[in-house]
């Protein structure tokens, strides 16, 4: 007789064999941490924006912008492990983990992502609108190289794909080789998800070791919570944000002064993501606001 009564599930979505692939132990170098920012500014500013440009402006592409700019405000924290040394990335590119379903069944939920590179120079116009393309051909499975590579997996079998992962990252980023058939940099710098739209607050999520990605940011709900003001409690919007790291190059500093610029940012938005375009056609031309310098903080090294 079985100790538990069991049923095999058959055929799983490529992320879920994925999954089985990478995480084979819980002994990993994770440090998780949340913070509560306040949002009413920053709500404004996202309204304002929309009004005026027609650009859909939304919370995860003003994340983007946000931690670009703590990156480089703390270069060190962009960087990756080949091997046992430490190497600094020379651009900044971040990752969007997107919700897909699975083959077209609303049944099946897939956990698919596309890279934006070079996010610091980027304006949020420009983030936007290359976000949204990606994420379209995401979901309308119309990108070639993802599709090829989701296909392979999906003909993989789970047993194998721990072996497969490993020896592909030990290609791409041990080596630093570019695999044909591959797309370059397919991860980033820093992952980032939003899991606010799946009306969650709080949620500590793992990273994934063959990316090399040392950083995930977790997004909760925008809400409207008691807040303390002046020494009066008003409502004000809040979310809270979610960070794991890879503590073998990445402390308690480093977190301190990410922490800072996205508070500084959120909170004080025109100052940082600079004035809001004036119309329609300044924002799609992919006009660029001035950004105002963040205030000094010490380097690693003070």
């Amino acid at each position: 007789m079985a100790h538990l009564e069991l049923e095999r599930i058959k055929h799983l979505p490529a992320f879920r064999k994925i999954s089985i692939g990478t995480w084979r132990t819980a002994y990993d170098p994770s440090v998780y941490g949340t913070m509560e920012i306040e949002m009413d500014a920053a709500m404004d500013y996202l309204r304002r924006y929309r009004e005026a440009t027609g650009v859909r402006l939304t919370v995860s592409h003003m994340m983007a912008r946000v931690m670009a700019a703590a990156l480089e405000r703390i270069p060190d924290a962009n960087a990756l492990m080949r091997g046992s040394r430490i190497y600094r990335r020379k651009r900044i590119s971040i990752f969007f983990q997107v919700a897909m379903t699975d083959e077209g069944d609303e049944g099946k939920v897939d956990l698919s992502g596309t890279v934006l590179h070079d996010v610091d120079k980027m304006s949020l116009a420009e983030i936007v609108t290359t976000f949204d393309d990606k994420v379209d051909k995401v979901r309308k499975r119309t990108d070639e190289t993802l599709e090829k590579t989701r296909r392979s997996f999906m003909r993989m079998p789970a047993w194998a794909m721990h072996r497969l992962l490993r020896f592909t990252s030990f290609l791409l980023y041990t080596l630093n080789w570019k695999a044909p058939g591959l797309p370059r940099d397919a991860f980033g710098s820093l992952m980032i998800t939003n899991i606010g739209t799946l009306g969650l607050d709080v949620a500590y999520a793992p990273l994934v070791p063959f990316s090399r990605v040392p950083i995930l940011i977790a997004m909760g709900a925008v809400k409207a919570v008691p807040i303390v003001r002046d020494g009066q409690v008003v409502v004000g919007q809040t979310m809270k944000v979610s960070a794991t790291f890879d503590h073998r190059f990445i402390d308690g500093f480093h977190a301190a002064v990410m922490s800072k610029v996205v508070h500084q940012w959120f909170e004080h938005p025109d100052a940082h993501f600079g004035p809001i375009p004036g119309g329609r056609e300044r924002a799609a031309a992919g006009h660029r606001p001035g950004l105002s310098p963040a205030p000094p903080t010490p380097s690693p090294s003070s």
